[in-house]
């Protein structure tokens, strides 16, 4: 029944943004940035768009539409039916959204993040106190996402296959209500989920930090690198956001650390103590594509076939692109 779930929420998605995408087409003839709006994805909360207008870097010569996701596989559903076009998501979601051999989109940059709160968890009052303990158990987990992948790989460090778990793929908000419903056992996920499921006294069993390379990818749609004008915009907003990244380490983490409290309704010391500790361990930084961002990504295709969730081998350079690698380091 959670799978089903899961099933319907992706087809309720995608039948309401075919209809918006199809309202709304790119800005592909767009002759200046000012005729250019990016619509743009974020996951979680609008941590980009926060970040932005906190350090006085939200004035661009475009406008932006940001819209939010529960993951970036739902960000990549929106690219294919053209409701998006830039989406950002770990090395994951485009390799599924490429799987079909005709991807309308193309992998443009890479920002390297923090790998915290990337976590399997087990609610209050679990006897379970680490991955082996999980055999038999019903664990959730958010499919085609990190959360997929470093489940997969905890599973197999502990000695355990797949088969091992009863898996059931889950939204974020939708593993959190079975967590703490008692309908799943434990639950791989990220982000805001796993810091609510703190909350809400979850504990830790494993972490994928060791585990994921700290790549995030920007995903462009190909008419975006169509069009000069919004192949600038999208070179100046992804250096905009490492720019106020550093700002935000340059000693004014405070501030923005308040900003992430209250959107994210945990204690301002504890939203402090995870933004230090996220820019300590990888500061958020965007970079060129290179051969060795698209290797990482070919290693984590490769862990998905041997899985069974891909059919067949993935070449992952038939989706990159270095098309704003120069226009990207100008504005950085």
């Amino acid at each position: 029944m959670l799978f089903r779930r899961t099933l319907r929420s992706s087809a309720a998605l995608l039948a309401l943004l075919l209809p918006f995408a199809a309202a709304c087409g790119g800005d592909a003839e767009a002759d200046s940035q000012a005729d250019v709006t990016l619509r743009v994805g974020a996951t979680g909360w609008k941590t980009e768009e926060a970040i932005l207008k906190y350090a006085d870097l939200d004035d661009t010569p475009y406008k932006v539409k940001w819209s939010l996701f529960q993951g970036g596989d739902q960000q990549l559903q929106a690219i294919r039916a053209g409701a998006l076009d830039l989406a950002s998501s770990s090395e994951i979601p485009p390799i599924f959204a490429a799987a079909d051999g005709s991807p309308n989109f193309k992998v443009v940059a890479v920002q390297k993040g923090a790998t915290l709160n990337q976590e399997v968890v087990v609610p209050k009052g679990s006897k379970v106190t680490d991955i082996a303990g999980l055999k038999g158990k019903k664990v959730g987990y958010v499919q085609n996402t990190t959360a997929h992948y470093f489940l997969y790989e905890l599973l197999k460090q502990a000695g355990l296959k797949w088969s091992d778990v009863d898996a059931k793929p889950l939204l974020p908000n939708d593993g959190l209500a079975a967590l703490n419903g008692g309908s799943i056992d434990a639950f791989a996920s990220y982000g805001t989920s796993i810091i609510t499921a703190h909350q809400q006294g979850a504990t830790t069993v494993g972490s994928g930090k060791d585990i994921l390379s700290g790549n995030f990818l920007w995903s462009a749609r190909d008419n975006v690198l169509d069009s000069p004008a919004q192949k600038a915009a999208a070179a100046d907003l992804i250096a905009r956001i490492t720019k106020a990244y550093a700002y935000v380490r340059d000693g004014h983490e405070d501030g923005f650390a308040k900003v992430t409290a209250d959107a994210t309704h945990q204690p301002l010391a504890q939203a402090k103590k995870d933004l230090v500790a996220a820019q300590a361990q990888r500061p958020t930084e965007a970079r060129t594509v290179g051969d060795d961002t698209i290797a990482s990504q070919q290693k984590v295709a490769d862990v998905f076939t041997e899985l069974g969730a891909l059919k067949e081998h993935l070449d992952v350079k038939s989706f990159w692109t270095t098309d704003l690698n120069a226009e990207l380091k100008k504005a950085l």
